[in-house]
Parts: C-alpha cells; structure tokens; sequence
C-alpha cells in the first residue's frame, strides 16, 4: 500500500579525534566552542582543524548572534553562535556509529544573501542536496533533517554550502547540528502500516518550537521518518506534542505547503483481502484559521474529509476507510485543499485490519 499526504572534533596538529555518538546534539554541534582569537580574521576562521571538534575547507566565518553585515543584522538559528559557509566552503565531523544502522542528521539552518541557496549533506556514499529557497517558520530559519545508513563504523558527516556568490560571505549560516539513531519500526498483529504514529524520527531540540522540515524523498536516499517518503517537491515539517497539539502520541506531522506537499508509505497487503484505514486530521494549534480537504486513495479507491481549523488545536477522526487489496502492494494518497495558504495540519496515520 503507497500512503501519499498533503497538508499541511577536538583537531590536534596532525590527526582528527572521531567523536563516539550519542543521540543529540553534536560534539560542539552548536558551535559555542570557537577559535582562539589567533585564529580568527575579522570573523573568518583561519586554520583547517581552528573550530573544535570540527574541520573546514574554504572560506568559513564564525558568527556570534547580532553581528551586523552592512544594514543587515545575521540571525543565529540557536544559541549564540554558529558558523557562515561561504562559496564551496564545508565543515566536517568523524563520527563513530555502529554499521548498518540508520541515522538522521538534525541542523537549523539560514539563508544570507542569496535566495535559492542549498547545501549538499553528506556521509560517503550517500549526499544530498537540501533546498533552502522556502522558509517555513516565521522566525527567519528552519531546521532540516536528512536520513542515512551507516556503511562504515567511522564516518565523515560534511555540510557543504555548493553555491557561487560574487560575495564569498553570502553563504547560509548552520547550527545546532544534531544527529538520531532511528530504530526500523516494526509491523503489529494489527497495523500493517510502519511508524504510524510517527514514534521514529529525526532529533527534535526540546527548546525548539518550529519542528523539523523532512525533505523530499527525491532528496533523501534514506528517508530521516522511517518507513515514509516524502513524495512531493515540498518539505514536510516533523512536529511533537510539547510545542503542537497532537491529536494522540508525541509526534505528528504537518504538511506545510498543500498540494505542494505529499507523504507516502509502500504498504504490503493480501489479495481480496478488507482493510480498514483510519487517521486523524487536525490543526497544530498555531492559530491558523482555514479550511481544509483531506483526500485519501488507497489501491482504486478514495475518500475526501474536510475539516474546518480554528486554529486552536482541534482535530477529527478520519472514519474507518474500507479498502479492498487487489495486488500485493496498494496505495492511499492524501490532498488538501485549503483557502489558508498558511494553513496546518497533523496527520498521524493507523490502519487495521478488521477482520
């Protein structure tokens, strides 16, 4: 079954230390451990192994929160500091994990000068490029997940910012780099659906309040929500209970750009054999007034439901969707369609079957 929605290092002179992950933020991962001021030019960092615990290449700035470029004032995501990529310029972390494990990078990230910038996320083999061009917060900065399985036990986590400025300091600026272990959910005697609640997925800062954008699946060759894909040109935002109305369980998540946005999971089923999908639908309680459509398919079939926000953390219960398998792989599709362009929604997905 293809469930589709829309909604809403210390460095010495001569070797790198590898750091022995734990869930959570990284070694220096929020940058709070700077260079010596000999190793500082203005705000450029000078030296490959300057920033603790990390390694850099090109031009990098080490940013402290209100620093003025010109008439701009620069936004530090996080925190009180954080580090500028400038043009092809990186930053690099060994880490030590455990092979054949899956993983999800968390960083907040913010645009500068340029308005279609991107950076490219890697863990040899696997990269990625991560759009930047839409701002989902109203803060000015997002935070962004990217998923990966461990080929080796040591592994290099690089953020590169790939862009060409004619100012070599128009980079984005990153923070709170973070990083969680994520566990493959596993199938129940009575949901064939994977991680419906959401249980699994990537590092959510308990002091955050805006969640965290997952890209789409065309981004991401391991997805940072297990068992789900983002189908779609448009991120989706990974949200918990502490900062959002969840209708049930700690996690949820928001499809932020409405059609634009779409979630999908690869679901095995038996041949004639009833299935029932059920699901919840709300707003986030972040007082977004709309109304919205939900639209689900599943194999040949569909089901609309409409929910009405106020914006106060309301949700309703999608009825029990018969579906009736006629391959060993069907699917269910979710579309919105809303008058609120900001509009938000929660879609936590359970499916059963009844008999």
């Amino acid at each position: 079954m293809l469930l589709y929605g829309a909604l809403f290092l210390l460095i010495c002179a001569t070797f790198q230390i590898t750091s022995a992950i734990t869930d959570g933020l990284l070694p220096n991962g929020d940058f709070k451990d700077g260079p010596k001021s000999t190793e500082l030019n203005g705000t450029q960092v000078i030296g490959k192994f300057a920033l603790p615990m990390w390694e850099i290449d090109g031009f990098v700035e080490y940013i402290e929160s209100g620093h003025k470029q010109g008439d701009m004032h620069l936004l530090v995501p996080e925190g009180a500091y954080a580090v500028r990529l400038g043009n092809e310029a990186s930053i690099k972390q060994r880490l030590k994990v455990s092979k054949g494990e899956y993983y999800a990078i968390t960083f907040s990230a913010v645009r500068t000068c340029a308005q279609s910038e991107k950076l490219n996320v890697s863990i040899s083999p696997e990269s990625s490029l991560v759009p930047m061009q839409t701002v989902y917060s109203s803060i000015g900065w997002d935070s962004y997940s990217w998923g990966f399985q461990a080929k080796f036990s040591k592994v290099d986590l690089v953020i590169h910012n790939p862009g060409i400025e004619e100012d070599p300091a128009c980079g984005p600026l990153i923070d709170a780099v973070a990083i969680q272990t994520l566990d493959p959910p596993p199938l129940t005697k009575y949901n064939v659906i994977k991680n419906g609640d959401f249980k699994e997925g990537p590092y959510l800062f308990v002091n955050t309040v805006w969640g965290v954008l997952i890209p789409p699946m065309l981004e991401d060759v391991h997805s940072p929500l297990p068992a789900w894909m983002v189908e779609s040109l448009k991120a989706v935002k990974y949200i918990d209970s502490g900062h959002y109305t969840v209708p049930q369980g700690k996690r949820a998540v928001e499809l932020v750009a409405g059609r634009e946005s779409a979630l999908a999971q690869v679901v095995r089923t038996i041949p004639g054999k009833t299935y029932a999908l059920t699901f919840s639908v709300g707003d986030a309680a972040d007082g977004c007034v709309g109304y919205m459509m939900v639209e689900v398919y599943a194999d040949r079939g569909n089901l609309k439901v409409p929910y009405e926000s106020n914006g106060t953390g309301g949700f309703c219960q999608g009825d029990d969707y018969q579906i009736i398998s006629t391959k060993e792989s069907s699917a269910a599709h979710q579309n919105m369609d809303t008058k609120d362009s900001e509009y938000r929604g929660d879609l936590p997905y359970k499916s059963r079957d009844p008999d």
